[in-house]
């Protein structure tokens, strides 16, 4: 098994921006692919961003895309997300995620390992 946990969330001004960490922890070798993904309230979570295992590749939704950047250091069993130029559109509960298989892929039920969330809040 992974337990994955994020932090980082707070409540920050539109324009501003907030950095998310997940760390992972288990069985991380068997991790390929870690992704972020939010949910607003009363919306259905949504995709925002994945990377693969070499961190060489990168897919973002349209949404986030030129503002957010997804990372990772294999070395800490850790992936962020570099949040710029947030909106109050932003605001939702972030999840980290994480998945065996490779592939960048966006639906929900292909990732694995889940972490219970982090809060981000932009004010208008």
């Amino acid at each position: 098994q992974v337990q994955l946990v994020e932090s980082g969330g707070g409540l920050v001004q539109a324009g501003g921006s907030l950095r998310l960490s997940c760390g992972a922890s288990g069985r991380t070798f068997s991790i390929n692919v870690m992704g972020w993904f939010r949910q607003a309230p009363g919306k259905e979570r949504e995709f925002v961003a994945a990377i693969s295992r070499s961190g060489g590749s990168t897919y973002y939704a349209d949404s986030v895309k030129g503002r957010f950047t997804i990372s990772r250091d294999n070395a800490k069993n850790t992936e962020y997300l570099q949040m710029n130029s947030l909106k109050p559109e932003d605001t939702a509960v972030y999840y980290c995620a994480a998945r065996r298989s490779i592939g960048l892929v966006t639906a929900t039920g292909e990732y694995d390992y889940w972490g219970q969330g982090t809060s981000v809040t932009v004010s208008s």
